[in-house]
């Protein structure tokens, strides 16, 4: 499988999973507020912050035409599509300074563009990687303006066909995108675990042979343990300070403790998961010996026969495996043998034991 790195960072098989912190509109319109929620994401365990890098006039038409509008939806319900991204963007002024502080105290960042002016934008600010939203991953032109920066490139594929994931790799890759990760997503907020289909996740890493991770819209941390557990390198959570503050996306981002309980979640899975290994660990070694064994169950002459009723297999493991138990029935023992002793090579004529 080919190699993923952003920066110095490897991703993917045998490195630990890649955390990220999701600002979208958490934020909430108040610059300081974005930068403390970047430490607090360091401080939860993350690995980078991302961004979500557009304007309402770039994504959709100021409109109050009915498919314009939102509809039915607990907290947005009422706005229209223009009001959502208004309320939702993130200055383009701020970027440099979330960027300076990510950088400061050590934490990736980098951002979700939704236009080639926002990639353009995002080049001269030197961002290490893009992610491409679910939403935009038909988005023909923004993923050819993607894979020409020759970045990494984090695909969310939420919604999509086989069909349609396949159609966007080559665009990106026969632009030159040669780094590529998909995530695994369920565009719905929130999603609900009966949706989640984990099972995907190495499906997906088998078809594409790719990196591949979670982009998790779900309450809770269930599901980002789950597709850690099922070979996700990547989980992509939306964050907030807290949600007494509500935001568009508050309802269903973690707050800093909730962020850094799901990142441990995370490590205890990977420690459990270790790596294929057979034989005993060190914690078994000392166990070896209440495995069971060949013990004589009464007294035996030299000369005497080993049978059912003087040899039997019992708990601890200090004697002769059980595997030569059959071979032993019938012949003779070469010494004195005192009762509830183990059986020892010495004991048993050597040929029986090859």
């Amino acid at each position: 499988m080919p190699e993923f790195k952003i920066k110095e960072r490897c991703i993917g098989e045998g490195y630990p999973c890649y955390v990220i912190a999701e600002m979208s509109a958490n934020h909430g319109g108040d610059l300081q507020r974005a930068l403390a929620m970047v430490k607090k994401a360091k401080e939860s365990g993350a690995d980078a912050i991302k961004l979500q890098t557009f304007t309402a006039d770039t994504m959709t038409l100021k409109s109050r035409k009915p498919w314009f509008q939102i509809g039915e939806h607990k907290v947005w319900g009422g706005k229209t599509l223009y009001d959502i991204y208004s309320e939702g963007s993130t200055p383009r002024e701020w970027h440099q300074p979330i960027k300076d502080e990510a950088q400061r105290i050590g934490l990736h960042c980098f951002s979700t563009p939704f236009d080639a002016g926002a990639v353009d934008f995002l080049e001269e600010l030197g961002m290490p990687a893009y992610k491409i939203a679910s939403f935009e991953l038909v988005d023909d032109p923004l993923l050819v303006c993607v894979a020409r920066t020759g970045k990494p490139v984090i695909l969310s594929t939420g919604m999509a066909s086989l069909e349609e994931i396949e159609y966007a790799v080559g665009v990106l890759k026969s632009n030159g995108a040669k780094n590529v990760a998909f995530l695994r997503c369920v565009s719905t907020y929130p999603a609900e675990l009966s949706q989640m289909n984990i099972r995907t996740i190495p499906d997906m890493a088998r078809r594409f042979r790719v990196t591949v991770g979670l982009s998790d819209h779900s309450l809770g941390v269930v599901a980002a343990a789950t597709a850690v557990a099922s070979g996700a390198s990547i989980i992509e959570k939306h964050f907030c300070l807290d949600r007494k503050k509500e935001t568009l996306d508050s309802f269903f981002s973690l707050t800093p403790e909730e962020f850094k309980g799901m990142v441990a979640r995370i490590r205890q899975v990977e420690e459990a998961l270790g790596a294929p290994f057979y034989g005993p660990d060190q914690q078994e070694l000392k166990n070896l010996r209440f495995r069971r064994s060949i013990f004589t169950s009464r007294p035996i002459k030299k000369g005497e026969s080993f049978s059912t009723d003087n040899i039997r297999v019992v708990r601890p493991g200090e004697g002769l495996s059980p595997r030569y138990y059959a071979k032993l029935l019938g012949s003779r023992a070469q010494v004195d043998i005192d009762e509830a002793e183990p059986l020892m090579k010495h004991m048993v004529e050597e040929k029986l034991l090859i």
